[in-house]
């Protein structure tokens, strides 16, 4: 038994209404269902069995959520995204502890719950950091381990430095080394003091990490 339900999703401004639009269009459900954008809200026709609209109109309320969670601070000043989110519109991903590592050398808020990261950064910038990150990884993916590029990446977008340059400082440190047999960079020392001892080099001593 097919049946039709309306729901009328109001928006603050453009830009929501345009993030909500993209969304509902990448949105795969088993309804059918119809977005007309007004004025300061969406009109949503759903058809379909009163279970696939009750998923449709879920899904939605779902999708409205994040879209406001990620354009709109809470009384903090924070911002929350859903990682899946954030590499999608970026159009590349990266390791999550690289992503939170370049926020907090960049001052920012960086927590993870669950599948979402907490940050001060507003949505259209941490899209942007991530799509360098992804730019800097792919300069150096195939020379490098898991672990050293959790050092390299963020040092090197955070301080506006190439990937390559990264290594080179991290050998003259002495915190990694070059692997002839692997044609591989390796970290020697763990994660934690690679980046204490190449952040005191970077910012002259004033290491605040």
């Amino acid at each position: 038994m097919k049946a039709k339900k309306v729901m009328v999703i109001h928006v603050r401004d453009e830009v929501e209404k345009e993030e909500l639009m993209k969304e509902l269009q990448k949105l795969e459900l088993p309804a059918f269902v119809y977005v007309h954008g007004r004025l300061n809200s969406l009109k949503i026709n759903i058809q379909g069995t009163k279970d696939e609209i009750r998923e449709a109109m879920q899904k939605i309320r779902e999708i409205h959520q994040r879209v406001r969670s990620r354009l709109y601070p809470d009384r903090r000043g924070f911002y929350q995204y859903n990682i899946d989110d954030i590499f999608r519109e970026a159009g590349t991903s990266v390791s999550v502890p690289v992503l939170l590592k370049t926020l907090e050398l960049l001052g920012e808020k960086a927590e993870l719950r669950d599948n979402r990261v907490i940050s001060s950064l507003p949505w259209n910038e941490i899209v942007e950091l991530t799509k360098k990150l992804g730019e800097a990884l792919s300069e150096i993916a195939l020379q490098t381990t898991r672990q050293i590029r959790e050092v390299v990446l963020p040092i090197a977008v955070a301080f506006e430095l190439e990937p390559e340059e990264v290594l080179d400082i991290a050998l003259e440190l002495g915190v990694a080394e070059y692997r002839e047999d692997k044609f591989k960079y390796e970290l020697i020392k763990n994660k934690e003091q690679a980046l204490e001892i190449m952040l005191k080099k970077l910012t002259g001593g004033e290491n605040e990490d």
